[in-house]
């Protein structure tokens, strides 16, 4: 990631800097808050912005807002004062960093910024598959769309993709289009010229310019106004742009990777998204399953996040015990890898013994019963009910129809008649599923199993 540090490198902050760029971290220096602006304006590629509190915090977040920059400020200040991070946040600032700089604070602070909270860890086959497909395309340059529900780690797949594609030597740029208000958006995307708009005072290069001979992540593609997504297709069509106030169009050599965690063609036929751009930005399609589908990754990412926070916080590590494991995996994870995460962090902190043990393992107010079965049992009421709120009609009927078969211990023909389909429906389901890396239960032996998966 690329991080701009506004003061001198002469004292704390210039060890701030050098810690930041152990952990990874590409800099550039400003001396003042006019100069930081010149460099944003023609970098896009910033993520972040380190600004010594002598400087003046709210006339920085001031200015980027009114130049349309989005970028996180972190207030720098030294840690004696304790009335400093207080008075950063009021002025606008995403976070204050007392100085001297603890280097797992400057880790953590980076992660925030970049996105990329953890590793790809894959251990179930579900999740496997997937990987499998994204790095059979990765060398390719047609666009990706990357669906799934919210905290299944798209952006981590699509950075991976990145990592893995001929263009890994050029920029990755992600733009989060559910972040940004829709009036700032386009300008983030396409970039302007001086005087396109109040506030615009000097030409300011967008994503686009900024991924150019790289790769361009569009993440939550589904919130971009339909209006704006027109002008998206002819940068994808043209491989160009117009920057806001333009007088030619810019060409640029960007791939694109869209994320969603909504179903496009619903979208489409509902008239907010289009149908032309949905078709020019799925030629291939990756789907990362809900956590509750790639079981097998739960005690991996578990053990990652045990370690991660323990090293974070300054506490000795502590493997999950037998009961915490099960407690983990009999949970449904509605909010995926991000939920278990915090479960996790939560856990590494209120753990007593050598072991982080179930009673550490604070879960949130749903049923610990798992969707599959929720929704095997119909007689759990609102309580199921509510537990499907908010899911596909696919996923639930996958669910519905996987569980039941696990309640006939794989026969067939009682599960078919239990669903109320044919056995060919049911095989065709199941084929399918199979097909997508879901694990299908088989035929139990030494009872009828009715035709097989």
């Amino acid at each position: 990631m690329r991080v701009l540090i506004i003061g001198s490198l002469a004292g704390e902050l210039g060890q701030a800097a050098k810690l930041a760029i152990a952990r990874g971290a590409r800099l550039d220096q400003a001396d003042g808050i006019e100069s930081a602006l010149v460099r944003l304006r023609i970098d896009a590629r910033v993520d972040l912005v380190l600004c010594e509190m002598l400087d003046d915090i709210a006339a920085l977040v001031r200015a980027l807002a009114g130049e349309r920059i989005n970028v996180p400020v972190v207030a720098c200040g030294t840690g004696t004062d304790p009335d400093a991070a207080v008075r950063a946040i009021h002025a606008g600032a995403r976070e204050f960093l007392p100085l001297p700089a603890d280097p797992d604070l400057i880790a953590a602070i980076l992660e925030a910024a970049s996105g990329e909270t953890h590793a790809l860890i894959v251990r179930d086959p579900a999740m496997a598959a997937t990987v499998r497909r994204a790095e059979q395309v990765a060398g390719a340059e047609a666009s990706v769309l990357i669906t799934g529900e919210s905290g299944t780690g798209k952006e981590i797949l699509a950075r991976h993709i990145h990592r893995k594609s001929r263009r890994a030597g050029g920029p990755f740029v992600a733009l989060n289009c559910a972040a940004i208000p829709e009036n700032l958006l386009e300008s983030e995307l396409f970039g302007h010229e001086k005087g396109a708009f109040s506030g615009a005072v000097a030409r300011r290069v967008g994503k686009f310019e900024a991924a150019d001979g790289g790769t361009l992540l569009l993440d939550e593609i589904s919130e971009m106004d339909v209006r704006l997504q027109a002008k998206l297709l002819r940068a994808l069509q043209e491989r160009e742009i117009d920057r806001l106030g333009g007088a030619a169009p810019v060409k640029v050599n960007v791939r694109i990777l869209a994320t969603t965690n909504r179903d496009l063609t619903v979208e489409v036929a509902r008239g907010t998204f289009r149908e032309d751009l949905y078709y020019r930005l799925n030629v291939v399609s990756l789907r990362v399953p809900p956590l509750r589908e790639r079981p097998g990754d739960i005690v991996a990412l578990a053990d990652y996040f045990a370690r991660r926070y323990a090293a974070v916080n300054g506490i000795p590590y502590r493997p999950l015990s037998h009961s915490a494991l099960v407690r983990l995996a009999g949970h449904g994870w509605r909010g995926n890898v991000r939920e278990l995460e915090n479960t996790i962090h939560r856990a590494v902190l209120l753990a007593v013994g050598d072991e982080i043990d179930d009673a550490a393992i604070e879960l949130g107010p749903q049923s610990t019963l798992t969707p599959i079965a929720q929704a095997s049992y119909p007689d759990g009421g609102l309580v199921g009910i509510a537990s499907q709120v908010g899911r596909r009609m696919d996923d639930v009927e996958r669910d519905l129809i996987i569980g039941t078969l696990g309640h006939t211990l794989g026969n067939r023909t009682h599960a078919a008649t239990i669903l109320g389909i044919s056995i060919r429906a049911l095989r065709n389901k199941l084929h399918d599923y199979a097909a997508q890396g879901v694990a299908v239960p088989p035929p139990a032996a030494g009872i009828a199993a009715g035709v097989a998966a």
